[in-house]
């Protein structure tokens, strides 16, 4: 499965039809460049920190954990996400 095979792909949709099992490259162009697979789609539950009154105990989580070609895992936003 390829992103630009997902329904719904485009550049009105936030997620560029990312989805699990889908091939990405991340941080394309960059020297961090690395392609590989994305394996969990954490959707709703990204993007929120956590405070406990003035205790700051975790940033924002990311939107996709990638399975990289190298056997690294990586968490990203979709931002940073390309279609390969």
């Amino acid at each position: 499965m390829t992103a630009q095979g997902i329904v719904g792909a485009g550049p009105d949709n936030q997620d560029q039809g990312f989805a699990i099992d889908a091939r990405v490259r991340v941080h394309a162009g960059t020297e961090d460049e690395a392609v590989g697979v994305i394996v969990d789609d954490f959707g709703d539950t990204a993007g929120q920190s956590v405070d406990i009154g003035e205790h700051h105990i975790a940033d924002p989580a990311r939107r996709w954990a990638v399975l990289l070609d190298s056997g690294s895992l990586t968490f990203v936003d979709s931002d940073v996400l390309q279609p390969e």
